[in-house]
């Protein structure tokens, strides 16, 4: 169940992220970016901070997704 949440909580973030890092991307890439950003700074976050529940898994995937977005505008793009 946790993994679910997680994607649930990712698909969510990617569209925050995406719309507060100003990108525009398709709905598969959005939802890619924030199921990835999800398990990556939920995960990170949880390890990080003992702090548990929903907000502390959204500020961890958008946060996660933010970063997906930065990485891929500074080193994809630029190809």
């Amino acid at each position: 169940m946790p993994v679910f949440a997680l994607i649930i909580i990712g698909i969510a973030a990617g569209f925050l992220a995406t719309r507060l890092m100003k990108i525009d991307t398709d709905i598969v890439t959005t939802i890619a970016i924030g199921i990835l950003g999800a398990l990556i700074g939920g995960l990170a976050l949880r390890l990080l901070i003992a702090v548990t529940g929903f907000m502390a898994g959204l500020v961890g995937a958008v946060l996660g997704a933010m970063a997906l977005i930065w990485l891929y505008k500074h080193y994809y793009r630029g190809r």
